[in-house]
């Protein structure tokens, strides 16, 4: 096998598949990148598999002799991000080398020098999940990325809930619906789903690791038009996302997901409609003392004046308050909220101005954008100890 191409190809795509490299891999073949050069289409596809998460990426090189070979993940990924710009050559060995008894060796030409590698034959690394006969869901890299970041953000880290820890898609005849919550709040995020082929009453759900799914996002943002198609396949345990010449499979959490539907409520007793970016930079202000003692902050919305109040009491530290305007209809309430909950919410809703609908200072809050993506962000209001 041998091939010339940039370091920064190289570099990009050995970023992204190392991602599905396992720290503590369960078999050697595992710890290494599968590296696989096609002559006759001159493109190189590295592949990463931890048995759980796979990634594939594939770039063009001129590839002057074809070849596969599994090569130590780490150490390539650690060699070519300090090379300098330009060409690289790579090459095995494998025929002289076996002579002397070493393996498989690959040497890496840079223009300043030369590396050489111990690699394994390529033949024993696991194949990736295919998912066959299943018609996909297609969606634009647009549609998966706004859900993806209006909703990875909630799910939790709680290893012991394991079906909190991922996103729930639930895949409907004209869009997909993004889930995620912790137990503390809650993320929906509505998308189109451009799949003529689904009917109305066809409804598949399944619930995809976050980790995955964050490796998704950094893989579309770096390498997929905005309207580039997804194909999106669901099968048991298994979750396939492919464009171009990438792909990402995924094993699926299993469990029942809540019905999360149940917990937003209906109607309302209060809306406030307020600037985000500005009751944003006010709760970050705010957040410096709250971060000091419990995380809470206090809002008082004050109908009258047309106005909410932040405020913060950190006893033997200091207190803050600060107010802002807001178009307020419903009775005057004191309101508290876990900071970050708050924040992280506020950052993910995509719109200038946004929506916040109540009933009492103990039941589920709402926020909506009044444009752009159809999110809804549920945050349970936490007790005021008076």
């Amino acid at each position: 096998m041998k091939l010339v191409c940039t370091q920064g190809e190289l570099n990009t795509n050995l970023s992204f598949t190392s991602r599905a490299v396992p720290s503590r891999p369960t078999h050697p073949v595992l710890a290494n990148v599968l590296l696989v050069a096609d002559a006759d289409t001159n493109q190189v596809s590295l592949t990463a598999f931890d048995l759980s998460l796979g990634i594939r990426t594939s770039f063009n090189a001129e590839v002057l002799q074809s070849g596969i070979i599994a090569l130590p993940a780490k150490l390539l990924n650690d060699i070519t991000s300090r090379l300098p710009e330009g060409e690289i050559t790579l090459e095995d060995e494998s025929a002289a080398a076996n002579e002397t008894g070493e393996g498989i060796v690959v040497t890496l030409t840079p223009a300043s020098g030369q590396y050489k590698l111990r690699a394994m034959g390529g033949e024993e690394f696991p194949e990736l999940p295919v998912i066959e006969d299943n018609q996909p869901v297609n969606l634009t890299a647009a549609a998966l990325i706004e859900g993806l970041r209006g909703t990875l953000f909630a799910t939790s880290g709680d290893e012991t809930k394991q079906v909190l820890t991922g996103v729930h898609l639930k895949v409907l005849s004209d869009t997909l619906e993004f889930a995620a919550t912790d137990g503390h709040r809650l993320a929906v995020v509505e998308t189109d789903n451009h799949n003529p082929e689904a009917s109305a009453e066809e409804q598949l759900e399944v619930t995809v690791p976050a980790r995955a799914l964050r490796e998704l996002e950094r893989m579309l943002a770096h390498s997929a038009e905005p309207e580039e198609a997804i194909a999106l396949y669901f099968d048991q345990g298994q979750v396939v996302f492919e464009w171009k010449n990438q792909r990402l499979t995924s094993r699926t959490l299993d469990g029942q997901y809540p019905a999360y539907r149940q917990l937003i409520p209906q109607q309302f007793q209060r809306e406030l409609t307020l600037d985000r970016k500005q009751f944003l930079s006010t709760m970050e202000r705010i957040a410096v003392l709250a971060d000091q003692k419990n995380n809470i902050v206090k809002v008082s919305i004050d109908s009258g004046a047309q106005e909410i109040t932040l405020s913060v009491e950190a006893q033997d530290i200091g207190s803050a308050v600060e107010s802002m305007p807001a178009q307020i209809s419903g009775d005057d309430i004191d309101i508290a909220f876990n900071v970050k909950y708050l924040m992280e919410g506020l950052k993910a809703l995509p719109a200038s101005e946004i929506l916040m609908q109540l009933n009492s200072n103990l039941t589920p809050v709402i926020f909506t954008p009044l444009s752009g993506v159809k999110m809804t962000y549920l945050a349970m209001p936490v007790q005021l100890r008076s």
